[in-house]
């Protein structure tokens, strides 16, 4: 196996070369042009995909999932239908956009129930499912720890001011360079084996401390922006509008749940 670690390869010409089986880590590849090149099997995990063009090409059986806008497939704009498709799915996800102190209200009781209910299907399985990678995603309990992060990092943190609220067992994004340092406070322990009981305490705490902020919220304080934090860390320490940070967590909230419930199903048909 050949290795190309930290070379400088711009403008290099690949023709008629067998890449098959190759893994691509950290690797620029702006302004690449394929061409005549098969991608069957491929996978593409922590991309990003700006101002690309594909031209007499073959889709089949693909499956893209992510931030997707401006995009464009025989010329036809088909995001806004993505969009449109998810709504009538998945009624309450049109809830997840609230435009009023009500509506945050609303829609943080659905993201409750809806919890609630996932959690009960995941108490049905084997508890050493609930720790298994389903085609190397997070586990469920795994999913659990990171929406922890997410509430440590962008309620308690950025909303309430806490410097570093940050429990152990909280999980942090993935990262393509492992050995990139991590924010200060967060750590990144993928061994750990805390039993669901024991995650479901921590994120308990930190779902009341969501609840709290949008039931003291009013119209007026949707716009208003939060304090920067006086401490080093993730989030950033700056000023951001009170509004787009809780429509983050919603976000985050409601995705992860459907990949959890994507994964419980494939756990359920294998046990049985």
């Amino acid at each position: 196996m050949t290795e190309f670690i930290e070379q400088d390869l711009t403008d290099s010409g690949f023709r008629r070369v067998n890449l098959s089986g190759s893994r691509f880590r950290l690797v620029q590849l702006g302004g690449v042009e394929f061409c005549g090149c098969e991608f069957a099997d491929t996978r593409f995990r922590i991309v990003e995909m700006y101002g690309v063009k594909m031209r007499g090409v073959e889709l089949q059986d693909v499956e893209i999932s992510g931030d997707i806008g401006n995009l464009r497939v025989n010329g036809v704009e088909v995001a806004g239908l993505v969009e449109a498709e998810l709504d009538r799915r998945y009624p309450d996800r049109a809830r997840m956009r609230p435009t009023d102190a009500s509506g945050f209200r609303q829609a943080w009781q659905i993201l409750e129930r809806l919890w609630d209910g996932t959690v009960d299907r995941a108490r049905q399985l084997d508890p050493d499912l609930l720790h298994q990678s389903v085609d190397g995603e997070w586990s469920f309990i795994q999913t659990l720890r990171h929406l922890i992060l997410v509430t440590d990092g962008w309620v308690r943190r950025t909303i309430l001011g806490e410097p570093s609220p940050f429990d152990p067992l909280g999980l942090p994004w993935d990262d393509p360079d492992p050995d990139r340092p991590l924010p200060q406070g967060i750590t990144r322990d993928l061994d750990a084996r805390p039993s669901l009981d024991t995650v479901l305490e921590l994120r308990r705490d930190r779902m009341a401390s969501v609840r709290q902020v949008i039931e003291d919220l009013t119209d007026e304080s949707l716009d208003s922006d939060t304090r920067p934090v006086e401490a080093p860390g993730w989030p950033e320490s700056r000023s951001r509008r009170l509004r787009k940070v809780l429509l983050h967590v919603f976000h985050e909230e409601w995705e992860h749940r459907l990949y959890a419930e994507r994964d419980l199903d494939t756990l359920q048909a294998m046990s049985g």
